[in-house]
């Protein structure tokens, strides 16, 4: 695989992102990693946290030593690289900080641990396989700050307004186990950096919105397995 898969990965995301008018209302300017995949708009309000959601901020602390330990080399590097490039869906969630904050790369880093994540190909977050992380990522995590990477060399200087997560069809497992793993995963990093889960269109992702994505999921996966199904002519 190629930086021309990442490429097309943001390229997607950042389709998404400019289709609808997402507003950081009220974020104060200062220094980022690179430039946003999309602009502030004045007319947009952070969506509510809800009464349950976030109540209790989660420690996160990031051990110097793992800095080192991250960067990749051989055989690591490609952990989370896909041995197949073509893809017909791509499901995308994120993972916002709320208005006036940002996620610390650190922070990132124990979280993405913390929720069984690897940091492989492409210096993104994957979910692989257990124990066969050659069938390549479930789902993976990505900056939503251009280049999309994690720069570990320079993790402590990262920030960034929100994380992009993305199940690329077909993955290792059905559509629908890769977003019954993305989600809860979603959420706990959530939880850990105090962010808020938002759907592919920047809205709080709510049940209905969750309820028709394992729709759409199901259908996608029955009409893979359909061809299977056919009798055959005899």
């Amino acid at each position: 695989m190629s930086v021309d898969w990442l490429i097309r990965i943001c390229i997607i995301i950042a389709g998404i992102v400019l289709a609808v008018a997402i507003v950081w209302q009220g974020r104060p300017k200062r220094a980022r990693q690179g430039k946003r995949l999309f602009d502030r708009a004045a007319d947009r309000n952070e969506p509510g946290m809800g009464e349950e959601a976030f109540e209790e901020k989660q420690d996160v602390t990031f051990d110097a030593e793992r800095q080192s330990e991250l960067s990749l080399s051989g055989a690591e590097s490609e952990l989370g690289k896909r041995a197949d490039e073509s893809f017909d869906k791509i499901v995308a969630i994120y993972v916002a900080a709320k208005a006036g904050q940002t996620f610390h790369g650190p922070d990132i880093v124990v979280a993405a641990e913390k929720t069984g994540l690897t940091f492989g190909h492409m210096s993104v977050f994957h979910r692989l396989v257990e124990r066969q992380p050659e069938r390549g990522p479930v789902f993976s995590v990505a900056n939503i700050v251009k280049p999309g990477n994690f720069d570990m060399a320079d993790i402590h200087a990262l920030e960034t307004p929100a994380l992009a997560f993305f199940l690329t069809l077909p993955a290792p497992v059905t559509a629908l186990e890769g977003w019954e793993m993305m989600l809860p995963t979603a959420t706990r990093i959530a939880e850990l950096l105090d962010g808020v889960v938002l759907d592919e269109d920047r809205n709080a992702l709510g049940r209905q919105r969750i309820q028709h994505i394992r729709e759409e999921l199901r259908t996608y996966d029955r009409q893979r397995e359909a061809p299977l199904l056919r009798p055959n002519k005899w």
